[in-house]
């Protein structure tokens, strides 16, 4: 959008502490090989942020998975 700037360092907690895992897409075609990072730290949305990602990616959710044999790994 011409005029907006957004700071990527603006979305992310201040700590940057993180898990990180090998998996997979979580929307068809759910495509193995993906390298999650997810923050330790949540970051909060309001329910209007979550209802337009919702009407933009209507299938971007499926059950958890089970770990099987996936290492997960922690930040220093």
């Amino acid at each position: 959008m011409p005029g907006v700037v957004v700071d990527p360092r603006d979305l992310i907690p201040l700590d940057g502490a993180y898990y990180t895992y090998e998996g997979s897409l979580t929307a068809p075609p759910c495509t193995e090989g993906v390298t999650w990072f997810v923050m330790k730290t949540p970051v909060e949305v309001s329910p209007d942020q979550i209802r337009a990602f919702a009407a933009l990616y209507p299938s971007n959710v499926r059950p958890l998975q089970p770990l099987n044999s996936r290492v997960v790994r922690e930040s220093r």
